[in-house]
């Protein structure tokens, strides 16, 4: 049966939901941007004394932003955009190609029964977060 890149990312949703899964994206590019200006401006307001304030300043706000907030990897997968959906379940695919399923509840429960697909699927989205979006994942609730 063709496998459909909705259920995919259902498939992906369930897997990633029983497991607790969370995501943060670190925003390094900013914070850096960020104590680079303040530095900047400090050094404009206060000379060499500014430049060393407004780095602290930045630096701190800049370690602040890049923590990222944790959001649940359902809403994530939900959020991106298709061609990034079509990225993840290029890489399912190739798992999933062997398998006899008539719908993605039937899909669903025959990964969910084996030990080693789930495995073999949660790292195909592990890496996917991890390579493609950069983003820190947490486990649990």
């Amino acid at each position: 049966m063709p496998v459909n890149v909705d259920d995919v990312m259902q498939l992906f949703c369930h897997l990633s939901h029983e497991k607790g899964m969370k995501a943060a994206f670190k925003h390094s590019g900013r914070g850096a941007l960020l104590a680079g200006a303040t530095a900047f401006l400090g050094g404009l307001v206060g000379g060499p004394p500014g430049i060393a304030v407004g780095g602290a300043f930045g630096g701190l706000l800049g370690a602040w932003m890049t923590t990222g907030q944790f959001k649940p990897v359902p809403q994530i997968l939900a959020e991106l955009p298709p061609a990034e959906q079509q990225k993840l379940y290029d890489e399912a695919i190739v798992i999933l190609r062997r398998l006899d399923w008539t719908d993605v509840a039937q899909l669903t429960a025959l990964v969910v029964g084996n030990a080693g697909l789930q495995q073999q699927l949660t790292g195909v989205l592990i890496n996917y977060l991890s390579k493609e979006l950069r983003a820190e994942i947490q486990y649990g609730e």
